[in-house]
This record gives structure tokens, sequence and C-alpha cells, in this order.
């Protein structure tokens, strides 16, 4: 029995790191369009010098006048952009084979703009404000201050060079940076799987569902990523077969999700 023991391990294995890769494109691509929709909406209106115009799907954004303010959030929504397009690249494997100088210095910028956009985010909630209230005050804050100690964490042990628990804490760190972009899929595939926005709260944005999800967006997927190591870790068919089958309906959640940010919320303002 040991043999067949082992090849059912083995199958078990390739069926997780398949839909752990399913998952990660599907996400890497979704990142990308919310890339598109930054550099388009709010770069855009950078570039023309109507700033104002980010107050269109900001609440507590542009401020005239308010130049610390401004300048912090102008760097916020600059980084998001960097980060969202580093942050993938840093974990395909085949770029840290290949290509090690340009992994190590990406993870350099990708940490320091890790730093920078996390105190700048939690700078500008709490001095202008947000959508969702103090929910989403105090949610976004402590995706900040995880975010700052799964860098720092992921950086210590790269330059200690244990690689194995860097790696962990670098997907620790892609994990909470994408906070932000979680909260809208999440939200999109909750609205067209309810068919509506239940729980969303109208125009006060408050609603059940969103004071859940301004906690959730971030630790439900950190709650994930930990039972896909454990799984990783173990050699247990079974597990490894339902970790999965997890990822499978996950991808396919965040699928619905990214269809449904880029069709009503980033493509619209890119016309």
């Amino acid at each position: 029995m040991e043999e067949p023991n082992k090849t059912q391990a083995a199958t078990a294995a390739k069926a997780l790191r398949a839909s752990g890769t399913a998952w990660f494109l599907t996400a890497m691509l979704g990142q990308w369009l919310f890339v598109l929709y930054i550099a388009g909406f709010y770069g855009g209106a950078a570039a023309q010098g109507d700033f104002a115009r980010w107050n269109d799907v900001l609440v507590g954004g542009y401020v005239a006048g308010g130049a610390i303010g401004n300048v912090a959030l102008a760097a916020h929504l600059l980084l998001a952009a960097v980060i969202t397009i580093g942050g993938p690249l840093q974990l395909l494997p085949w770029i840290r084979t290949r290509f090690l100088p340009l992994h190590r210095w990406n993870g350099r910028l990708y940490i320091l703009t890790a730093i920078v956009i996390s105190l700048t985010g939690i700078y500008m909630v709490w001095t202008r404000g947000t959508a969702g209230g103090a929910a989403m005050r105090v949610g976004i804050s402590i995706n900040g201050v995880l975010i700052l100690i799964a860098a720092v964490s992921a950086w210590r042990l790269a330059r200690a060079r244990r690689i194995a628990a860097h790696r962990r804490w670098a997907l620790r760190s892609f994990i909470l940076v994408s906070g932000v972009w979680f909260f809208r899929v999440g939200m999109m595939c909750w609205i067209l799987l309810n068919q509506g926005p239940v729980g969303i709260g109208g125009k006060g944005f408050d609603g059940p569902f969103v004071r859940f999800w301004a906690f959730g967006c971030y630790l439900v997927p950190l709650a994930l990523l930990e039972l896909y190591l454990r799984a990783q870790d173990s050699g247990s068919a079974p597990g490894r077969y339902a970790m999965a089958t997890v990822l499978a309906l996950l991808t396919l959640g965040t699928a619905i999700g990214i269809f449904g940010a880029a069709m009503g919320m980033w493509l619209p303002r890119l016309t």
C-alpha cells in the first residue's frame, strides 16, 4: 500500500499546486486591470491638471490648498500602481530563478513601497476620512499595520538568508498589500452573486457586509493562505485535495469579482 499512497500524495500535491497557480494567474490579471484603471483615471486626471476629478470616486480625496494631504494622496496612488505591478512579478518563480538581481531589486522596491503606502493610507483615512465610516477607518489602519509587519519580516528574513521563511512572509505581504483590491473584487462578487447590493448600506456605504468586509478583505485571504501553506506542508492527500477544491472555488469567485469590478467600476471610468 505504500507506493499507491505515495502516488496519491504526489497527485494531490500537483492538484494543490495547479489550483494555486490558477488563482494566482487570475488575480494577477485582475490586479493589472486595476493598475490600468489607476493609471488611466487618476493619472489621466492629473495629467490634465483636473485633480478635483479624483473626488468622483474618493471620499476625502483632493482638497484645494491641502498641500500635505494632497501630496500624500498622490504618492499613495502612484505607489499603489507601482506595487500592484511589482507584487505579482515578485512571486513568479521563473523571474526569481533566471533574473535574481531583478527579483532582489524589485523586492527592495516592493518593501519600501509597501511601507510608504501603508503610512500614507493610515494618515489619509484619519485626516480626510473614507467611505464606510469607523469600520473602514479601523479596518484600513489594521491592514496598514499588518503590511508593515509582514514587509519588514520578509526583508529581515531575506537579509538573514532564511529563504523559505522569507518566501512565506513575502506571500503574506502580497496578500495584505492586496487588501484594497480584494475589497473591490470581493464586494463586486458579493453583489453579482446576490443580484443586488445586499448589505451594502446604500449611500452611507455602512451596511453589515461592508463592515465585515472592511476587515475580511485581508483577513479572509490571509487565513486561506495559511491553510494553503499548511496543506503544502502536510503529507495528507485528502487535505491537499480539499484545499485544491477550495482554491478552485476561490478562483471562480475571484474571476466573477474581477469581471464585476472591471465592468462596473474600472473600465467605465476610462471612457
